[in-house]
């Protein structure tokens, strides 16, 4: 079934009706990753699947260039925002411009786990404060018509026990959550990194299947570890939907299987994309667009690095989006020249990836 809200943003005084895809599958927040190049770009592979910002503070949007970290594009649609903070009035403030903005989605991050969103008071730490979530959570919800979502952890540091995160669950779904985004992993707050923190800590997914048991009435999708159809398969057994990390930067054309498998009866409308050069190609003019407007060229296919992985001579192909004098030439040519390194039948093959 599709999920079906009145956006607020409108055309001229006339609030318009938006039916959106569920949130069968959707890609997750990733810093530095996925800006809007990247979203623009996976939308082509995966015409249904819910894009996320990076993460933005309400310090960067109150004090910084708002225009700037509101932009995205139109074809991005279903697009999520991530907010960073932990001030109810603020997250209100900016989940309106947001709105505003026309997102179709605005997502509290509970659960990164970095020493320097620690030191910000929000992220995973959040979690140890479910009445300030709630409180968080309700200053949105009453500022906004779009969905306001959660992304958390299972627990904190060390403890498995379940009580407290259910507790989180119940009091920030009567502020107004009904959509849950749980990283099936505990986050540990104190000598872990980032990158250690999504990989050290054992997934124990049971725990999100108990979760969606036990609130039956709210929207669970899972994250971490998901990176096959098999997978997929495996969570939609028991959740509403599946999240993908950094599996969709590294083999991003993998999402185009995942968004057959997530939405089978939306693929007769979906934009014949039957090869991953037909994602460049599809992008082409939005490429030319960005490149008219000064936008450098290495920033636009940063994310495109992995689509021939696997693929003969698809090494070439990164390291030839990877040339440093090539890139700063700024036009399409260089990625003809790319593309020319898995086209061309003359190039002897490379299986590396």
């Amino acid at each position: 079934m599709l999920s079906v809200h009145v956006n607020a943003k409108t055309e001229g005084s006339a609030a318009t009706l938006v039916v959106l895809p569920p949130r069968t599958l959707s890609v997750a927040p990733m810093m530095d990753w996925t800006d809007r190049f990247c979203r623009s770009f996976h939308r082509i592979i995966s015409p249904n699947a819910w894009l996320y910002t990076e993460m933005v503070t309400t310090g960067a949007l109150i004090h910084g260039d708002r225009a700037r970290f509101l932009q995205y594009s139109q074809s991005e649609h279903p697009v999520a925002y991530q907010l960073g903070g932990s001030e109810p009035d603020d997250l209100a403030r900016c989940a309106s411009w947001v709105e505003q903005a026309g997102y179709d989605e605005v997502n509290l991050n509970c659960g990164c786990p970095s020493e320097r969103v620690q030191r910000g008071a929000f992220g995973a730490c959040l979690m140890a404060e479910p009445k300030l979530v709630a409180d968080c959570v309700k200053a949105m919800c009453d500022a906004v018509s779009i969905d306001v979502t959660v992304k958390h952890r299972i627990g904190l540091d060390h403890d498995e026990s379940e009580t407290a995160l259910h507790d989180f669950i119940g009091q920030v779904g009567e502020a107004g959550c009904r959509t849950f985004i749980v990283h099936a992993r505990n986050a540990i707050l104190k000598g872990l990194s980032p990158k250690e923190n999504r990989e050290i800590p054992p997934l124990r997914y049971e725990v999100v299947y108990r979760l969606r048991a036990l609130f039956p009435d709210y929207e669970f999708l899972i994250n971490g570890g998901v990176q096959t159809t098999q997978d997929i398969a495996q969570q939609l057994a028991h959740v509403d939907g599946v999240m993908i990390g950094r599996h969709a930067w590294h083999q991003p054309w993998d999402l185009q299987a995942f968004d057959a498998q997530c939405y089978p009866s939306l693929q007769a409308s979906a934009p014949a994309i039957t090869s991953r050069a037909d994602v460049l190609y599809a992008l082409k003019p939005q490429v030319l667009k960005w490149l008219d407007e000064g936008v450098p060229l290495r920033v636009i296919v940063k994310p495109w690095l992995g689509l021939f992985h696997g693929q003969a001579n698809g090494r070439l192909f990164r390291q030839r989006l990877s040339n440093a004098v090539e890139l700063n030439k700024n036009t399409w040519s260089v990625v003809e020249h790319a593309l020319d390194a898995v086209l061309s039948p003359t190039i002897s093959p490379d299986s590396s990836s």
